[in-house]
């Protein structure tokens, strides 16, 4: 009967209370257990065979007092009825022709007073019966007398429902007409997983009952590790429903503990429970009538036993009392039922209770005036389960007596000793029989010596007159065959908690929404929990997942975390902030660039343009354009072409960038040692040479950039990391030698190109351009050496980024210094531009040198004036 499916959405809290005394509506009477010698109030009747019969005509709270002390009970109108019943049934026996012809039944009934002690000794007087079977009502009664009495007594209970007492190893003797709790809690659990309750406290009477029942429902719901147990005051418990904000309480107790528990419930003003109630309380009058607990319990649902058919003249029979009757003096039950429904007190010995300001009766009350529980057969639920155990002791009787000669059940074929019944054999008939009555009911018991088990699911409702009415809302029949439903609800007839008609939730947390899992709370049930929302990259698509799963890499969940959906492809684009950013200070910077060469045309006739070999300014000035457009092939999507042009494209510009600016500063350098005595360094540093020079320099890096996209040419490559939303889109450099060689060439060049330049810083300011190649290459040396790191370090497209901003800064670097201040005199002052301005700080050059005792410096500023003053204006470039 477990659901193994059932115990990961659903758990107990289990409180079990201790049974503690309580301040009942009205003054109760008192009852005083008597452990001495004094005989047992009895209502008999004599017949053939005498029939016992227990009831418990007075309520009371346990307490731990000595016996001999009064306890505070109340007369029960509802267990009256049930007495009453008894003898209905046994006077219809008695009538029938056909069930036990010619013989009679008669009782003897005591009132058990709620208490062991009283039934044990009720037991004891009724060991003397010739026929060895009583009716017990309560659960603990029951175990009591089975345990004290084995075999010698047995019993058919119509009341008590524990589990426990189907166990034949340990209750041989016991049969009953009340389903056992095992089919009831088999019903409750049905109903908790039809409402999707996930979280359902548990409040249960300190007896077999609560204990038992809590027990086998704890087990089916969540498994025994779920349970905690709780004994407190009544006051505790309250507070404890109220914290664990459980919005459906199941209480497995019987009818007087749940009224303790309500009467607290009651006075704290806990509201906004559904109470889920056990057989034992679910139509039981007390609690209803009046109907003072409907505030709380109103919408309340349970399990009853199902209710009887109209059972015909049961209800003039419970009328017919009267204390004028011919045999009400044999009665000692009806005085003080009749005082109690009346409110009076009738004469006799019993004076006290005038005493207790009672006015005496009257004569003339009648209680077909008076509307109460006794009188009610609408519910005859456990009144119906008393009339089937008699009628199962009397068809028990009958067969034994039509037991033939000869073909008995016992050994040697043997029948029953009618006249000195055994209680084995008794036991042996009761077990086999089985018998339908005039309501078409079948009745029979299981091997366990239980009945079949059909519950009304009844639910609390407001009637129109203010009373509570029990409406059934459905039914659960284990008799229904295998693969169909047990359980039947009517949902649309239900008024819950609250007059409300929506099933009310009761869950420890609510479901986890898709794009969540769930995260168990330490030291809570399984069904308490956190709901996390699932890291990037994980997705949950299904409400209460467990855990997050794991998208594939190239997936990424979405903004809810519900679905995987194809990673966002980035990589450094024309549309973005950064991609525009760079284009535009690339193409500012070849507009600048080409500013300079318009510049430099219009000028091309000044000196400083002629001094500084204009033909190699006009091809640096080339190349920086290159470079600076260069750097746009690093921007937009990368495919097999982007990736190869752009680091060719690269390295081959700037190596011819600054092959140009080597060969100025050769240039320079070569020029002060051109007329020095017998030199010929002007043959190899003329205009032919320097483009050999610098087509010779470009040339290596064509076959460096050819090889390398021979051997592992770049390619575009897809990045794609479980940590990122993204799949980054690169350009692999495919050869990592490649890659260095290029860069270690410009490298190699630019630090030549930074020595040579150091070297001719000196020089005349006015004559060469030394000092500006000196700090155009620092600035481009610093750039590339920064470059490096910055670029391993920098994730995705950030990397491209930093290399277009290397390409752009050196490229800017260059352009700066080196024709920024050519541009400033060539626009802004004019008057420097000349040949005067070029050739009158050499004189001074020449003093300076001389007072200093420079000889090497004055040779080479007479070279200088030497080679100035003698070349002819086409030499002068």
């Amino acid at each position: 009967m477990k659901r193994s499916g059932f115990l990961c959405v659903t758990v107990l809290c289990l409180d079990f209370f201790c049974l503690i005394s309580s301040q009942p509506q009205s003054k109760p009477q008192q009852c005083r257990l008597m452990a001495g010698p004094s005989a047992l109030p009895v209502l008999q009747r004599e017949g053939d065979v005498i029939l016992g019969g227990l009831f418990s005509l007075h309520d009371m709270v346990l307490q731990l007092i000595p016996l001999s002390s009064p306890l505070p009970c109340r007369f029960n109108f509802r267990t009256f009825r049930w007495m009453q019943t008894m003898m209905f049934a046994i006077e219809e026996i008695n009538r029938d022709d056909h069930l036990l012809p010619n013989f009679t039944l008669g009782y003897k009934i005591y009132d058990s007073c709620s208490t062991p002690y009283h039934a044990l000794r009720a037991s004891v007087e009724l060991m003397g019966l010739l026929f060895p079977l009583i009716l017990s009502v309560s659960v603990s009664v029951s175990v009591s007398l089975s345990l004290s009495l084995s075999l010698s007594l047995s019993q058919v209970s119509y009341f008590s429902s524990c589990a426990c007492l189907s166990n034949k190893a340990e209750f041989p003797a016991f049969l009953r007409t009340m389903p056992s709790d095992f089919f009831q809690v088999d019903a409750l659990v049905q109903l908790v997983q039809h409402f999707s309750w996930k979280w359902v406290g548990v409040v249960a009477g300190d007896d077999a009952y609560g204990r038992g029942g809590a027990q086998i429902f704890s087990e089916e719901v969540c498994g025994i590790h779920c349970m905690i147990f709780f004994c407190g005051a009544m006051a505790s418990i309250v507070a404890r429903i109220r914290s664990s904000a459980a919005g459906v309480v199941l209480v497995f107790a019987l009818e007087q503990d749940a009224g303790a528990l309500f009467d607290e419930a009651l006075r704290q003003g806990l509201t906004g429970v559904q109470w889920l109630a056990s057989e034992a309380w679910s139509t039981a009058s007390v609690l209803s009538t009046p109907p003072r607990f409907l505030p709380i319990l109103q919408g309340s649902m349970g399990f009853a036993i199902r209710r009887a058919v109209h059972i015909p003249g049961l209800q003039e029979f419970l009328l017919r009392l009267h204390p004028s009757s011919p045999d009400a003096s044999k009665d000692p039950f009806l005085r003080p039922f009749w005082e109690e429904v009346f409110g009076c007190s009738l004469q006799g010995d019993g004076g006290g209770d005038s005493q207790r300001g009672k006015p005496l009766c009257s004569g003339s009350e009648d209680l077909g005036s008076v509307r109460n529980i006794y009188s009610d057969v609408s519910q005859l639920r456990i009144s119906y389960n008393v009339y089937k155990a008699v009628y199962a002791i009397a068809h028990t009787l009958h067969a034994m007596r039509s037991c033939e000669t000869g073909r008995g059940p016992f050994p040697l074929h043997a029948c029953p000793d009618t006249d000195r019944v055994q209680p084995w054999q008794l036991l042996h008939y009761l077990k086999q029989v089985e018998f339908s009555n005039s309501f078409g009911d079948e009745t029979k018991f299981d091997v366990n010596g239980d009945p079949v088990a059909v519950y009304d699911l009844v639910n609390w409702q407001l009637g129109a007159e203010g009373q509570v009415k029990f409406v059934t809302v459905g039914r659960f029949d284990e008799t229904t065959s295998l693969g169909r439903k047990k359980l039947h609800i009517q949902k649309t007839d239900i008024i819950w908690n609250g007059n409300q008609t929506t099933v009310p939730l009761s869950v420890c947390s609510s479901s986890c929404p898709p794009g969540t899992r769930r995260a168990i709370r330490p030291h809570f049930p399984i069904c308490c929990f956190d709901c996390v929302v699932c890291t990037a990259g994980e997705i949950s698509n299904q409400t209460d997942s467990i855990e997050c799963v794991r998208c594939l890499p190239e997936f990424w969940s979405n903004k809810e975390c519900t679905a995987c959906i194809p990673k966002q492809v980035d990589f450094l684009s024309f549309n973005d902030t950064m991609g525009m950013a760079l284009l535009s200070v690339a193409l500012l910077g070849s507009f600048c660039t080409a500013t300079v060469v318009l510049i430099f045309a219009c000028h091309h006739a000044t000196p400083i343009v002629r001094a500084n070999n204009s033909e190699l300014s006009f091809l640096l000035l080339f190349s920086l354009t290159l470079c600076f457009l260069c750097s746009l092939t690093f921007i937009g999507r990368p495919s097999e072409w982007s990736c190869m042009l752009r680091h060719t494209a690269f390295g081959i510009t700037f190596v011819l960038c600054i092959s140009c600016v080597l060969g100025k500063t050769i240039v320079v350098l070569m020029a002060f040692r051109a007329t020095l005595p017998g030199s010929n360094v002007r043959k190899w540093f003329g205009p032919p040479q320097q483009r050999a020079f610098i087509s010779l320099c470009t040339l290596v890096q064509v076959v460096i950039c050819a090889v390398w996209l021979a051997v592992s040419p770049p390619s575009p490559h897809r990045l794609m990391t479980r940590e990122s939303a993204c799949v980054i889109l690169l350009c692999d450099e495919g050869s990592a030698l490649g890659f260095c060689l290029v860069l270690g060439y410009i490298g190699l060049l630019a630090s030549l190109c930074l020595l040579l330049a150091f070297l001719a810083r000196k020089l005349p300011d006015n004559f060469n351009e030394a000092k500006l190649i000196t700090f155009s290459m620092l600035i481009f040396c610093a750039v590339w050496v920064a470059f490096v790191p910055a670029y391993v370090s920098s994730p995705g497209k950030y990397s491209t980024a930093t290399e277009v901003f290397a390409i752009l800064g050196s490229s800017y670097g260059l352009l700066t210094c080196l024709f920024l201040p050519k541009c400033y005199i060539i626009l802004l002052k004019p008057e420097k531009n000349n040949r005067k301005h070029l050739m009158a700080n050499l004189n001074a050059c020449l003093t300076l040198s001389s007072k200093r005792n420079i000889k090497p410096f004055v040779s080479y500023s007479r070279g200088i004036v030497g080679m100035n003053t003698n070349l002819s204006s086409s030499q002068w470039e």
